[in-house]
């Protein structure tokens, strides 16, 4: 009998407070709802967002007028970077606007392409890319020392990334074009080591055998 009895104890006890906090239900209720209806549309509008970036980027790359100036090119890349921010395409667009540059041997306008990117996107999964590219574009000037700081910096930031091992590699070039022979064997010796360096560990063991020639590399 008092199980029975139990639901309808609780609703003549929770009656009364009901009634007492009806407004302030009511309105924390409502705030609620509103909360997941604006939370909602937020997440609907970034992923149709995301979905629109990633459609101009690849009718940007297909509808690319016959030979095209470098600057339109990167002009289109920096169109959808501004146009689709926040997007992972938006980001991809920034580094290829980045990466035209370059290639067009326009080394100081591609360096500041690459660091405004990192500017901008400092946890995006594309900054060691990014601080590749910063390294490149530095060496590329023949600011060695620079070069050799910026490359240090993906190797120590971002030693996970698929760019670690060019990165050490190439400070293990760029200390080599500075004199500083040793050191660059660490690096080598580490590229030439690593299983996942591929060709690149054919090339580091190559610039080890040129090193030994004039001066014998100290095997760990």
């Amino acid at each position: 009998m008092q199980t029975q009895d139990a639901p309808a104890d609780f609703i003549i006890k929770f009656w009364p407070w009901f009634e007492a906090n009806r407004k302030r239900l009511i309105i924390t209720a409502v705030a609620v709802v509103v909360v997941l209806l604006v939370w909602y549309l937020y997440t609907t509008q970034q992923e149709q967002k995301a979905v629109n970036a990633g459609q101009a980027y690849t009718q940007l790359q297909l509808n690319m007028p016959p030979n095209p100036t470098v600057e339109q090119v990167v002009a289109g890349f920096q169109k959808i970077a501004t146009d689709y921010s926040g997007t992972v395409a938006a980001e991809r667009a920034q580094l290829q606007a980045a990466a035209v540059l370059f290639s067009a041997a326009r080394y100081p306008e591609a360096q500041a392409q690459f660091q405004t990117f990192l500017g901008a996107n400092k946890n995006s999964s594309l900054a060691s890319a990014a601080q590749l590219g910063v390294a490149a574009s530095l060496e590329a000037q023949n600011k060695l020392a620079d070069a050799a700081t910026a490359y240090g910096v993906v190797a120590t930031s971002y030693p996970n990334s698929s760019e670690a091992l060019p990165a050490k590699f190439s400070l293990g070039r760029v200390l080599e074009a500075q004199g500083k022979s040793s050191e660059a064997v660490n690096y080598y010796q580490e590229v030439a080591r690593s299983p996942l360096a591929g060709s690149l560990a054919s090339e580091a063991a190559q610039r080890l055998s040129q090193i030994s020639v004039t001066k014998p590399v100290v095997k760990s």
